[in-house]
């Protein structure tokens, strides 16, 4: 087993779990200095089984692919571009909001950027406001980041690592 960020080994019957901007990771010991320690989870006692269900092997279970990632992103200064729009447009924000059929207080924590709108209200935005808000995203040749030494890639081998 090798630690997630730098590709260091970890051992296997004691593997050290942090988490680090939100996400937990097995990593070294030099690399949990970054986060927080996790302890283990507990272990089910019993496994509790339903038996009115049938379990059959005819079951389909959905594969991701590289396919069912994004294509599309949205715009990292997303929040001043709507507000730029629709006051070019001479709009309030009450306006804009029965035009896409949206609360007041939606466009006002868009605008403020407390909150990402989803897919389906970034369209209704471009189409009402006439701008761009979601970009294409270049899917990343992954394979230049390999760890000569292991052959793995780590987050270590992608990006830079501040430390504290």
């Amino acid at each position: 087993m090798e630690c997630e960020i730098c590709g260091k080994p970890v051992p296997e019957n004691n593997p050290i779990r942090a988490k680090i901007e939100g996400s937990v990771m097995v990593v070294c010991k030099e690399c949990s200095k970054l986060g927080t320690i996790q302890k283990a989870p507990p272990k089910p006692k019993y496994v509790k089984q339903n038996k009115n269900k049938k379990t059959t092997n005819n079951t389909r279970r959905r594969n991701y692919s590289r396919n069912d990632e994004p294509t599309e992103e949205l715009v990292e200064d997303f929040s001043f571009e709507v507000r730029k729009a629709r006051e070019s447009k001479d709009w309030s924000r009450e306006e804009l909001g029965r035009k896409i059929n949206e609360r007041v207080s939606v466009i006002t924590r868009i605008e403020t950027g407390k909150m990402t709108p989803d897919t389906k209200l970034t369209k209704k935005l471009e189409k009402a406001l006439n701008i761009k808000l979601l970009e294409k995203v270049d899917n990343i040749d992954l394979n230049q980041f390999i760890n000569s030494s292991s052959g793995e890639r780590t987050l270590g081998n992608i990006m830079k690592i501040k430390r504290k």
